[in-house]
């Protein structure tokens, strides 16, 4: 089949540090979860439809989260060691059921975080063990009643814990024998039930990174990563990249992130490490961080002789702009549909097309899965048909997380992502290919300036420019100031000089500054608020230097209610 338009879908694997400094405990289970739910799912879709190639990008900060869950469930399953993670001990009966009322009240909470309609509602024992604590107050929201919980015996939590780890796992996972029978089974959990649980989610872990890596090798993926621990790149490098899209957005009290290049460097260098010792070779392309790019970030990709990089719509409308470009090209988005390269350059520059990628992440949970994928292979070949013969030389970009949206899904989208990449997988005018791949027959373009920006309303506008956000920057440049002055001096071992080099990475991570803000759910915001602050401590311990008491006041507290619980955000306001 000739003549037709390539389609490159990128899946963004991605979870923020979530333990308590290097060492500790994690305060947040989401890596585990979503391995069990999103990245064992995913895997399984591309190892059932073979002809079907996609770009996978993972944060190496997650890669090496995944692998520490695995080995602490075996050692776990090998020689009873507690794990770092609290949920898991509960589960594991490492740790009794507490007495505390307000520990419970905790307990329970955490076992409520899942979506209501597609991940709790389908099991009535695990509704009817939500609602025994619950009580309706005037506000008609369910809330836990304090006074019923000293009267739960340890099985109703044990029970409780069962079913919140059933709800999470992926629909291939719900399809073992060992998810059926307790399914099945739904109450008075056993020991033995929740150890076959255990050695399920630890089976999963300890398969997941082999599969892609194999999916990989054998030409079906290309896999690609982001610098270490997800920064911002670009506004590590100068704040000043926030003036093509943000000219009138405030900045933090400080002028500038210091020695910031050094830092993008040192993400770049020690991503591309975790990267090589998971998968065995090297990225040929990034996607950086929330697809922020400038050109001091491009010029990273010309160190490192990578080949592409993509960032968002809004970033190729302004670039456009700022280029000169024809107008009806960019009225009609038809220069959307090609790579682009900064003139000097041979990095191909992708942009996502906001509109395809927003209907999978926020619009197709709604739908049939049938209409669903109709309607998106209808799109494409629109766009085929508005180029003519020459739709062979065009790439549309569709790029999404690869893990939340799909609890918003019935069956975690596993028949909408099944019958989607079938219906791609040999479609006459469709063919899937990834980054690296697309430039052999595409026409590639020159553009000749960029405006700096990413791929959420083309700016940089949801990790900087408000006074939450700013306070963060200045906390953390703070906190880099007392680095850079220990580092100059003898002060501390060439070990310690390590782990701060990490810890301070850490701290750089965007998700802090993507959570601040009242248009975020307060729960989460108070867990984000709280492990920044905390991870910051942490790096003024490893230093020896006296924690600020700045860091006692939290940054923010958030707000009500957010779409996709605060996860996910449309690509334009």
């Amino acid at each position: 089949m000739s003549n037709r338009i390539k389609l490159v879908l990128c899946w963004h694997m991605h979870q923020p540090y979530y333990r308590e400094g290097l060492d500790g405990d994690f305060r947040l289970p989401w890596v585990y979860l979503h391995t069990m739910k999103d990245y064992s799912d995913m895997a399984m879709h591309l190892e059932r439809h073979p002809d079907m190639s996609v770009v996978v990008n993972f944060a190496p900060v997650l890669l090496e989260q995944i692998d520490d869950y695995r080995i602490q469930l075996s050692d776990y399953l090998k020689h009873g060691q507690p794990m770092r993670d609290p949920l898991l001990n509960f589960l594991a009966g490492v740790h009794p059921i507490p007495e505390d009322t307000e520990i419970r009240r905790e307990l329970i909470r955490a076992c409520r975080r899942a979506h209501g309609e597609h991940m709790i509602n389908p099991y009535p024992v695990f509704v009817d063990l939500l609602e025994m604590v619950t009580s309706s107050y005037p506000t008609g929201e369910p809330e836990i009643d304090l006074d019923r919980l000293p009267y739960l015996d340890a099985q109703y939590f044990l029970d409780l814990l069962t079913w919140f780890h059933l709800a999470w796992l992926g629909h291939s996972l719900k399809q073992t024998d060992t998810a059926r029978y307790l399914i099945s089974k739904g109450r008075y959990f056993t020991h033995q039930d929740r150890q076959s649980l255990i050695e399920l989610i630890h089976s999963c872990h300890d398969e997941l990174l082999p599969r892609y890596r194999n999916l990989s090798e054998r030409g079906q993926i290309e896999l690609s990563m982001t610098p270490y621990a997800h920064p911002i790149i670009p506004l590590l490098n100068s704040f000043d990249n926030m003036d093509c899209a943000q000219p009138d957005a405030p900045k933090p009290a400080h002028k500038a992130y210091p020695a910031g290049h050094e830092r993008s460097d040192w993400h770049m260098r020690k991503g591309m490490e975790v990267f090589s010792k998971y998968f065995g070779t090297r990225p040929n392309g990034i996607w950086f961080s929330e697809g922020g790019i400038s050109n001091d970030a491009i010029d990273l990709l010309v160190k490192y002789d990578l080949n592409w990089t993509a960032s968002g719509e809004g970033v190729w409308h302004n670039s456009c702009t700022l280029s000169e470009c024809d107008s009806d090209e960019i009225r009609s988005k038809s220069a959307l549909f090609t790579p682009f390269q900064m003139e000097g350059t041979q990095c191909c520059l992708y942009f996502r097309d906001d509109g395809l990628s927003d209907l999978v992440g926020f619009e197709y949970k709604n739908w049939d899965p049938d209409d669903a994928v109709s309607n998106f292979t209808s799109h494409l070949v629109n766009i085929a048909d508005s180029f003519g013969d020459k739709a062979e030389e065009h790439v549309v970009t569709v790029i999404l997380d690869g893990e939340n949206a799909w609890e918003y899904y019935p069956d975690n989208a596993w028949h909408f992502l099944d019958k989607l990449y079938s219906a791609l997988s040999d479609h006459p005018r469709i063919e899937a290919t990834v980054f690296n791949a697309a430039p052999s027959s595409a026409k590639i373009r020159s553009m000749k300036k960029l405006c700096p920006g990413s791929w959420v309303y083309g700016s940089f506008s949801t990790w900087i420019g408000d006074p939450e956000k700013n306070r963060a920057w200045d906390l953390l440049i703070e906190a880099k100031q007392a680095f850079d002055d220990v580092m100059a001096s003898d002060s501390i071992d060439e070990a310690s000089r390590s782990r701060a080099a990490r810890q301070l990475a850490i701290c750089e991570g965007s998700d802090w500054f993507w959570w601040f803000g009242d248009y975020n759910p307060s729960e989460s915001v108070r867990d984000f608020d709280y492990l920044f602050r905390h991870q910051l401590e942490q790096l003024y311990l490893i230093l020896d230097k006296p924690v600020p008491d700045t860091l006692l006041t939290p940054v923010s507290t958030g707000g009500d209610y957010a779409e996709s619980a605060g996860t996910m955000r449309r690509s334009q306001i």
